[in-house]
């Protein structure tokens, strides 16, 4: 996917995303602490930051933090959100092109955002970025698919409306997260999540994909009359329930 599109794709977004995209469990951050020895005084370029969901867990952990984001309206959603934090830094700039200096963060991070990537020309300027020693982490939610009846019918939703569901999916592209890492080693870690939703924040968790058919486009109506459906028949007590697996991957890179 070209990358402005890639860049483009979230702008109408941003709203859904800060209101009902998911957090991070916190086993994520201390998986960092202890395998990667991460500490508050270690300098994080946390790349495509969007609205911040991960990169406000680092400022609260006492991190500096360089929040790298192409996108001017999420950049500008972050900047409002997390402008409060002393060691916040809101950065003009992407994953193949950061404008951050060499040799000059502890850790590269990117939650919910290498997929997009130009592997080759990203995993370049992490390697100019990162000292010496320094970690790269990716972190995805993966929101799983078939562990209830309601999440096969979300997915089946998605697959029926989703305007490019099936080719920008992250769970697709995981597989090459080596290629970042590679010829080095890295590590996984996996946690479980979940998330509980009215229908209210299962329709604004929905419309924050960027392969979900926005108003005025033709799929959308019958979408959210399917997703009223779906709701109906699932719902316990007035909610329905995400479940996702957190990967983190980490590794050095030089």
């Amino acid at each position: 996917m070209p990358a402005s599109n890639a860049t483009s794709r979230f702008s109408d977004r941003v709203e859904n995303y800060i209101r009902y995209r998911p957090g991070y469990p916190t086993e994520a951050l201390q998986a960092l602490k202890i395998e990667c020895g991460l500490n508050a005084s270690h300098v994080v370029a946390d790349i495509a930051s969007g609205t911040g969901i991960w990169t406000r867990i680092l400022l609260e952990h006492g991190n500096r933090v360089f929040a790298v984001e192409p996108n001017p309206d999420m950049r500008q959603a972050g900047e409002r959100l997390l402008g409060g934090f002393p060691n916040f830094v809101s950065v003009a700039g992407s994953a193949e092109a950061t404008t951050l200096t060499d040799n000059s963060v502890d850790f590269v991070t990117a939650a919910q955002a290498a997929h997009w990537f130009d592997r080759p020309r990203t995993r370049a300027e992490f390697v100019r970025i990162l000292k010496p020693g320094g970690w790269l982490v990716l972190l995805w939610n993966e929101r799983l698919i078939d562990t209830t009846p309601f999440l096969r019918d979300y997915e089946q939703l998605l697959l029926t409306f989703g305007t490019d569901y099936e080719d920008v999916r992250h769970e697709r592209t995981t597989d090459a997260v080596n290629e970042f890492f590679d010829p080095l080693p890295f590590q996984e870690r996996t946690f479980a999540m979940g998330q509980q939703f009215d229908y209210e924040g299962l329709e604004g968790r929905l419309l924050s994909s960027s392969y979900a058919p926005g108003p005025g486009q033709p799929k959308h109506e019958p979408m959210l009359k399917e997703l009223r459906r779906i709701f109906n028949e699932h719902a316990q007590s007035g909610k329905v329930s995400f479940d996702y697996k957190t990967r983190v991957y980490f590794g050095k890179l030089k």
